[in-house]
C-alpha cells in the first residue's frame, strides 16, 4: 500500500448546514487529521462546480480517498462515486459524512454542539477512509424471459407489453379463464364503457401472441435464483414445468370479502354483495323498485382498518345503474364517506345524486338495521347528518364489501422471499423512491396484489412494472454494488448460523477441501455468499460468531477503527 491520500470536502448547503454548522471550523478541523492532504469547503458540493472542484482536487492533489461531509447519502452518495471514478479513483475509495440530518438538523438550536459533533463525525469518516480498499462490482446476465403471476387486467397489461417489447413472457393464472374481477364486471366507472370491450381485446391478444405462454390453470410451486436468472417450477395439474427467467411481476390481484353474517347476508335472499349484483346485472334485465347500497361493510373496523377505496365508487356506478333502468326506483347510498379519489370521480358521484340516487351518512357505532321476514323489506339507519331515524323500503340490499389480500399471498410471500404489510397486501420497497418494486432486486408488483386500485390504476402500474423489468431485460446484465458480503473460508466452521439469517437467500453452504498443513484431512463446510444475491444488509456479520463473515466497505476492521476514534474524543 502506497501513501495514503485523504481529500475532505464540506457542503455548505446553503442554510441546510452552514446556518448551524461552523464549516470554515469544520475545514480546519480536517487539516489537522493525519493522512488528509487536501481539506475545503463547497457551497454546494453536489452542484456541477462542487462535483467539478472534487475532480480537480483529486488529480491535482492526488487524492487517493475522498470523504465528502454533505448531506443524505441516500440520494446524493451517487454523485459522488460517479465523481471520484471520473477522476480516476475506484468509486469505493470514497467516504460518505452525512451532518445535516445528524447534526444541523437535530442540533439547530446548540450550534457549537453541531460542530462539535460533526468535526467527530469527520474524524471518524477519515480513519474509515484510511482503511478502505478498491472494491470491483460483480456483474451477471439476465435472460431475457419474464414470468407474470396472475391473468387479471394487470397481468393481462404486464404480459402484451412486454412481448411487444420482444421479450418472451410466461403467464401463469390459477383460475380456468383469464380476465380476474374485471372479467366479472358488467361496467366500469367512471367511464361507463362495458367491462367485456376492455378485458376481452387484452384477453385475445395474449392468447395470439406466440411470445406469450400461458399457464392455466396453474401455480408457481417453487422460485429460485436471483435477478436475472431465476428459475421458477409450474404446475399445471400433474404437469410440472421449469422455467428460467430473468425478471418476474406479481399481479396476482386481490380478493372481494364476502360478507358472512352482515346485515342479512345469506339469511335473507334479497341481500346481496356488490360482485352477486354485477353479474345479475349483466345477466338479466333487473329493474327494482327500491334498493339500498350499505358502503364500507366489514371496512374500515378495527379488524380491518384500511380503506379498500374502490367501494364507493362501484356503489354509485351501481346505484345510478339502476336509476337508469327504472328511473322511478327509489335507491338509497348508506355510508360513513364518500370517498372519490379525483375530479373524474368526483363528477362522477354529482352526477349520481343529479340521477336521483340518495345518500344518508351513519356512525360506525350506529350501523344499518335489517328487516323483514322471508326478505329484507327496509333497512332502519340513524341519518348522521340530520340526527333522526330513517326508515328506507328495501327490495334489494347490496353490500359493499372491501377488497382483501389474496390467499395465495402469504405463499407467493415465502417463495419470492418479498414482504407482505400489516394489512396482508404486498410491500413495495419505497413508496415514492422504488414503487411497484420489491426490496428484491428483479420482482415486481402491479394492481391489486399492492393495495386496492381500480382498473385504471392497475393498468399504470403494470406499465410501470414493465419498464423496469425491461430495463433489466433490454441491458442484458445487472451490475451488483461492492458492498456484499465475504466470508473468509480460513476463519469460517461451517456452522450455518449466517444461511437463515439472511433475508435473501444469497448464502449457501459448501465443501472446501483442506489446504496444505490443516491439522484436518477431510472435507470441511464453509459458507459462500453470492454477491448478485446479497444487498449488503449486515445480518451475516452480525450473526456470525467467529468473525468469518465480512462485508465490503464495512469490515469490522473499519467499524472498531471509526469507534475508537469516536471514544477518544
Amino acid at each position: 500500500m502506497g501513501e495514503i491520500r485523504v481529500g475532505v470536502f464540506v457542503c455548505h448547503c446553503g442554510t441546510n448546514i452552514g446556518a448551524v454548522v461552523d464549516v470554515p471550523e469544520l475545514v480546519t478541523h480536517a487539516r489537522t487529521l493525519p493522512h488528509v492532504f487536501h481539506a475545503e469547503a463547497n457551497a454546494y458540493s453536489c452542484s456541477e462546480e462542487g462535483l467539478s472542484s472534487l475532480k480537480q482536487a483529486i488529480l491535482e492533489h492526488r487524492l487517493n480517498r475522498v470523504v465528502v461531509a454533505s448531506c443524505t447519502p441516500r440520494t446524493h452518495e451517487p454523485l459522488f462515486k460517479n465523481a471520484c471514478a471520473e477522476a480516476g479513483l475506484n468509486r469505493y475509495l470514497f467516504e460518505f459524512i452525512n451532518i445535516r440530518e445528524h447534526c444541523s438538523w437535530i442540533h439547530s438550536q446548540t450550534s457549537q454542539a453541531a460542530t462539535e459533533k460533526a468535526k467527530r463525525l469527520v474524524r471518524m469518516g477519515v480513519a474509515k477512509a484510511f482503511l478502505l480498499e478498491p472494491q470491483e462490482e460483480t456483474e451477471s446476465a439476465v435472460i431475457p424471459v419474464a414470468l407474470v403471476i396472475g391473468g387479471g387486467i394487470a397481468g393481462l397489461t404486464a404480459a402484451v407489453n412486454l412481448a411487444r417489447q420482444g421479450f418472451r413472457v410466461h403467464l401463469v393464472e390459477k383460475a380456468e379463464r383469464l380476465g380476474g374481477v374485471v372479467a366479472q364486471l358488467h361496467r366500469l366507472c367512471p367511464t361507463d364503457e362495458d367491462a367485456s370491450d376492455l378485458i376481452e381485446p387484452i384477453i385475445r391478444a395474449v392468447q395470439d401472441d406466440r411470445a406469450i405462454t400461458v399457464h392455466m390453470p396453474a401455480t408457481v410451486q417453487e422460485v429460485g435464483g436471483y435477478v436475472g436468472s431465476f428459475r421458477a417450477t409450474v404446475a399445471t395439474g400433474d404437469d410440472r414445468r421449469t422455467l428460467d427467467v430473468g425478471t418476474i411481476i406479481v399481479a396476482t390481484g386481490a380478493d372481494v370479502l364476502l360478507p358472512i353474517g352482515l346485515y342479512g347476508y345469506g339469511r335473507f335472499p334479497n341481500v346481496l354483495t356488490q360482485s352477486e349484483l354485477e353479474a345479475r346485472l349483466e345477466t338479466e334485465a333487473l329493474r327494482v323498485g327500491s334498493a339500498v347500497f350499505i358502503n364500507c361493510v366489514g371496512a374500515r373496523t378495527p379488524e380491518r382498518p384500511y380503506c379498500s377505496r374502490v367501494c364507493c365508487m362501484t356503489s354509485l356506478k351501481n346505484a345510478a345503474e339502476l336509476r337508469r333502468r327504472n328511473p322511478d326506483a327509489r335507491v338509497y347510498v348508506l355510508h360513513r364517506d364518500m370517498v372519490t379519489c379525483g375530479i373524474e370521480f368526483e363528477r362522477y358521484y354529482r352526477r349520481a345524486m343529479q340521477m336521483g340516487v340518495r345518500f344518508l351518512r351513519y356512525d360506525l357505532d350506529r350501523p344499518p338495521q335489517i328487516v323483514g321476514g322471508d326478505d329484507a323489506e327496509a333497512t332502519i339507519v340513524w341519518d348522521a347528518l340530520r340526527g333522526r331515524e330513517a326508515r328506507v323500503p328495501s327490495e334489494l340490499v347490496v353490500l359493499t364489501t372491501p377488497l382483501i389480500p389474496g390467499l395465495d399471498n402469504q405463499s407467493t410471500s415465502h417463495l419470492l422471499k418479498v414482504p407482505l404489510g400489516e394489512a396482508g397486501f404486498f410491500l413495495e420497497a419505497h413508496i415514492k423512491l422504488r414503487p411497484v418494486e420489491f426490496a428484491t432486486d428483479g420482482v415486481f408488483v402491479c394492481g391489486t396484489a399492492r393495495w386496492p386500485a381500480d382498473v385504471a390504476e392497475s393498468i399504470s402500474q403494470a406499465y410501470a412494472a414493465c419498464s423496469k423489468a425491461a430495463i433489466l431485460m433490454q441491458a442484458g446484465s445487472v451490475t451488483a454494488e461492492a458492498i456484499t458480503a465475504f466470508s473468509d473460508p480460513d476463519r469460517c466452521t461451517g456452522c450455518g448460523t449466517c444461511v437463515p439469517t439472511c433475508p435473501y437467500n444469497a448464502i449457501e453452504l459448501h465443501h472446501r477441501s483442506p489446504t496444505p498443513g490443516m491439522a484436518c484431512s477431510t472435507m470441511l463446510q464453509v459458507a459462500g455468499v453470492n454477491p448478485v444475491q446479497c444487498k449488503g444488509c449486515g445480518s451475516c456479520v452480525a450473526a456470525c460468531p467467529n468473525g468469518a463473515m465480512q462485508q465490503r466497505g464495512f469490515t469490522d476492521q473499519q467499524m472498531l477503527r471509526m469507534l475508537e476514534v469516536c471514544v477518544s474524543g
